[in-house]
C-alpha cells in the first residue's frame, strides 16, 4: 500500500452571491458536490464542511436599520441619557451600531478602554503610557487630558483617530457626548447610573459589577434587538453582537437558527455522498496578530452551530516529545513504528498527561473555525464555504 504523504487540507469553495431568501443549505450542498466533481476529489467520513455566518445571515435577511436600533435603545433608556462603555474601535463592527445608539439618545457618556479596545485596536501604546506616568488600571482620563498627554493618535492600519471619529458620529445624530477613558467599568457610575456595556467576551462580568455597584439600568449589546423591532431582524441570544456594517444606515446581524441550517446541510450531504460529514457555521477565527496586536474574535463565538462530532477538544500526543523522551534511542523505521503503535493505543483522555504537553488546548470548533476564517479571508476570494479533509487523521492514518 502506498504511504499517504498529505495530511490536513483546507479548500475554499466558491459559491453564488447569496441574497435574501436563498436556500443557503441547498446552496452549500450543491456547491461542495460540484467542487468535488469538478476537481475529482472524493468525500471521506469526517470531512468538515463549514459556511461563514455572513452568508447564512444574508440568506435569512437578518438585517436591522439605524432607526430600528434607535427605537430599541429609546425603549431601554427612556430618559435618553446613559453611558456607552467599552466599544471596540471599528468602522465595520461598531460605527453603524453607535449611529443607532446615538440616534436613540439625548446624551451619551462614551467610555473607551485604553491603551486598546477588547480586540487589540490601540489608541496609544504602552510605552507612551509608561513615559507619561499613566496607570491604565486606576487612572481615568478625560478626552482633553488624553489629548494633552498623547495628542492625535491614528490607528496604524486604518488611519482613523477613533476618539474624534466616534465623537463626530455621535454628534451627527444630534446627541450630546462626553468622552472619558478608563478600564474599570464601575467608573462610568461617576457620570451616569444608566449603562450600555458594549464589551463582547467580558460583558457578563461588566453587567454583574455595574449592578452590584448601584447602576440603575444596565444592558449590553446582546440585549439590543433580541426580538424584532418595527420589522427588524434580530438575534435572540446575541442581539447586536456579531453584527457588521451592511450600508451606512443598516447592519447585518449574527445569524439565528443556525443549528437547523447545519443539520440540514449534514443530512443532505449524507444522502448525496454516503459519508458522515461534519458541518459548522463559522464567524471570526480566534487568533492574534503579533504586529498589529489585533485579536480577531469580534464575534461573540467562533461557531454558533455545529454537528456533534465537532464537540470537545483534540486528544493528541506531541510527536517531538515521544521522539525526544520515550523513544530517544530509536531512529528510522523503528522510531516511526514505535510512535505509530503508541498513537494507536493512546489513552482516550490525555488531559494533564505529559505526552500531550504543547498540543493546542482549545475547542475543536475554535481551531477549525480559525482555519476556516484564514482560508476564506474577508475580501474578494468568493469562497464562503470551506471544505476540510484529514483534520481528524493522525500519523497512523
Amino acid at each position: 500500500m502506498k504511504e499517504r504523504l498529505i495530511g490536513t487540507v483546507s479548500r475554499g469553495v466558491r459559491a453564488p452571491i447569496i441574497r435574501k431568501g436563498d436556500d443557503i443549505a441547498q446552496i452549500v450542498v450543491e456547491s461542495v458536490v460540484a467542487a468535488s466533481e469538478s476537481e475529482n476529489i472524493p468525500f471521506h467520513d469526517r470531512d468538515v464542511v463549514a459556511v461563514t455566518e455572513a452568508v447564512v445571515a444574508r440568506a435569512q435577511g437578518n438585517y436591522a436599520t439605524v432607526d430600528q436600533i434607535a427605537a430599541d435603545v429609546r425603549a431601554k433608556f427612556p430618559e435618553g441619557s446613559f453611558g456607552v462603555i467599552f466599544p471596540i474601535l471599528s468602522r465595520n463592527r461598531f460605527a453603524i451600531c453607535l449611529r443607532g445608539i446615538a440616534r436613540g439618545a439625548k446624551k451619551i457618556t462614551l467610555m473607551l478602554s485604553y491603551p486598546s479596545d477588547e480586540v487589540g485596536n490601540h489608541l496609544v501604546d504602552l510605552d507612551s503610557l509608561d513615559a507619561a506616568g499613566v496607570n491604565p488600571w486606576t487612572d481615568v482620563l478625560t478626552e482633553s487630558r488624553f489629548r494633552e498627554l498623547f495628542g492625535i493618535r491614528k490607528h496604524p492600519f486604518t488611519g482613523v483617530d477613533y476618539i474624534e471619529y466616534y465623537r463626530d458620529l455621535i454628534e451627527s445624530q444630534g446627541c450630546e457626548v462626553e468622552i472619558i477613558l478608563a478600564n474599570d467599568c464601575r467608573r462610568i457610575l461617576d457620570y451616569t447610573k444608566n449603562v450600555l456595556t458594549c464589551d463582547i467576551h467580558t460583558r457578563e462580568r461588566s453587567k454583574k459589577l455595574l449592578r452590584a455597584s448601584g447602576a440603575k439600568a444596565v444592558f449590553g449589546l446582546d440585549d439590543i434587538l433580541t426580538s424584532s423591532v418595527n420589522g427588524s431582524g434580530y438575534n435572540e441570544k446575541f442581539g447586536l453582537l456579531g453584527s457588521n456594517k451592511a450600508t451606512e444606515e443598516s447592519v447585518k446581524l449574527f445569524p439565528r437558527d443556525s443549528q437547523s441550517v447545519v443539520d440540514r446541510i449534514a443530512s443532505e450531504l449524507r444522502k448525496r455522498t454516503g459519508k458522515n460529514i461534519e458541518v459548522m457555521v463559522y464567524g471570526d477565527g480566534a487568533f492574534k496578530d503579533p504586529i498589529g496586536k489585533i485579536w480577531e474574535l469580534a464575534d461573540p463565538v467562533v461557531s454558533p452551530a455545529y454537528t456533534s462530532g465537532l464537540e470537545g477538544q483534540p486528544n493528541e500526543v506531541k510527536l517531538k516529545y515521544l521522539a525526544d523522551n520515550d523513544f530517544k534511542d530509536l531512529s528510522g523505521e523503528a522510531l516511526k513504528s514505535a510512535i505509530s503503535d503508541y498513537i494507536r493505543h493512546k489513552d482516550s483522555d490525555l488531559v494533564g498527561k505529559m505526552v500531550s504537553q504543547g498540543t493546542t488546548p482549545r475547542r475543536l470548533t475554535d481551531l477549525i473555525g480559525s482555519l476556516c476564517d484564514l482560508t476564506s479571508g474577508s475580501g474578494d476570494k468568493g469562497t464562503p464555504i470551506i471544505w476540510i479533509q484529514g483534520y481528524f487523521d493522525n500519523y497512523t492514518a
